[in-house]
């Protein structure tokens, strides 16, 4: 419930200083206790995507979202992906030649992020010339070390089930921003390359001068496939806390931020493979 309501938050559907739709509403369009409900709107105000979640009036979604400046450095809290990093993009993309770089699980956070960056794009707020967008993904041929089943036998649903969702989330990304040529004449490239491993990290490279970086802490939680409930081993990337790292911060940042560049790049010339988002 929380990741639906964050897509639709994310996606504009539900507006910056726009109220909530009542509690009882959305446990009977979900089909839910208000408990639940509450507990999903209380993950939302921790991302401070929400304000005013109580159990009286509606909650209210965040007047300023995606338009706070999150620093990065020394100083710089750790916070949730969904909290994080759609500013740190948004900020990426007022340069003339935005470079971003991603290692991921699925492409799902950083599609969710590029939402505010097109909108300002679309709205004549942002003007890049040239975009170049490089993301690196596990490969289909792996057996993926999470999401997996705790029943090994379901291993083949839940791996076709990540696949088609990998897909769809990468052709999005890909289809939103080659959009751009034809709407506003930018210069844009998308990549991408397959991993031959699962990455336990994901990491963000932003104009080669920011990195952000977080950890896939794996979880026991039980999930819905196909109409029945799956107990799986998996971590909920969007809610992975975001580490901020810039180049112009102290030589510890700076080191990093050049050693996840040469990591990066290490990885997308060498073992890395193209990969076609199909089934």
């Amino acid at each position: 419930m929380a990741d639906e309501l964050r897509t639709r938050i994310r996606s504009g559907v539900l507006r910056p200083g726009q109220r909530m739709p009542t509690q009882a509403k959305l446990a009977d369009e979900f089909g839910v206790e208000r408990g639940t409900v509450r507990q999903a709107l209380r993950i939302l105000q921790a991302e401070r995507l929400l304000t005013n979640v109580s159990k009286g009036s509606p909650a209210t979604v965040a007047p300023d979202l995606g338009r706070g400046h999150i620093p990065a450095g020394p100083a710089a809290p750790p916070l949730p992906t969904t909290v994080a990093l759609a500013p740190r993009i948004a900020d990426a993309f007022a340069a003339s030649h935005v470079e971003v770089d991603a290692l991921c699980l699925t492409s799902v956070s950083l599609t969710l992020a590029i939402g505010e960056p097109l909108r300002r794009i679309h709205a004549g707020e942002l003007k890049p010339a040239k975009i170049d967008v490089r993301v690196m993904l596990p490969s289909r041929d792996i057996e993926l070390a999470f999401p997996t089943p705790v029943d090994t036998a379901e291993h083949n649903r839940l791996q076709h089930r990540w696949l088609a969702h990998r897909n769809a989330q990468g052709q999005v990304l890909r289809h939103n921003l080659l959009a751009l040529r034809a709407t506003h004449g930018i210069d844009v490239r998308v990549s991408f390359r397959a991993l031959p491993f699962t990455p336990p990290v994901k990491l963000y490279l932003l104009n080669g001068c920011e990195a952000l970086f977080a950890y896939y802490t794996l979880t026991r939680r039980e999930q819905e496939i196909d109409h029945e409930n799956l107990e799986l081993y998996d971590a909920e990337g969007t809610r992975s806390m975001l580490f901020a790292f810039a180049r112009d911060a102290g030589p510890r940042d700076t080191t990093f931020v050049e050693q996840s560049r040469l990591w990066f790049n290490a990885l997308w010339g060498t073992i890395s493979s193209e990969l076609v988002l199909t089934s």
